[in-house]
């Protein structure tokens, strides 16, 4: 079987995602890694992106907040390849209603491989990385045998 990638670009599409405990948290980051962020094409939902785009100055695309749909607007464009990073800043401590919605989002990150990160440190580790300044090739997983499984079934 052939491998198949994705080309995460050097300018990425980032999402920037955040529950109500957690807004801060990633607003104090945004601040902090300025420089960086908007080198690239932010996306976020409701709240936060307003948040964003007024502590960067820059245009943030915003989709729907998450209980509202956002987080499946955001697994959308990830499956489409609209972007390329994910920095989801969730409460563990906290049942989300769109609990769902949650963990359909961060497993489509896994699915097609994006970096994601759901805390501070993960988050500077991806944002230092020396790939967040070039280009790199994604290998994509084959899940044809689900497929397969499932049409045979």
């Amino acid at each position: 079987m052939e491998k198949k990638f994705r080309t995460i670009h050097k300018k990425k599409s980032i999402a920037l995602v955040a529950h109500d405990h957690k807004k801060d948290d990633l607003i104090v980051w945004v601040k902090q890694n300025k420089d960086i962020l908007v080198k690239h094409n932010l996306i976020a939902t409701g709240t936060t992106g307003k948040m964003v785009a007024r502590e960067l100055g820059v245009e943030v695309k915003q989709v729907l907040s998450g209980p509202l749909g956002g987080d499946q607007q955001l697994g959308s464009m990830i499956a489409t390849g609209e972007i390329d990073l994910v920095i989801f800043f969730w409460d563990p401590m906290e049942a989300q209603p769109h609990d769902s919605d949650v963990k359909a989002l961060l497993r489509l990150g896994v699915v097609w491989n994006i970096p994601m990160a759901c805390c501070p440190a993960t988050a500077d580790f991806i944002i230092s990385s020396a790939y967040m300044d070039s280009e790199y090739q994604a290998e994509l997983s084959d899940y044809s045998a689900y497929l397969n499984r499932k049409i045979a079934n």
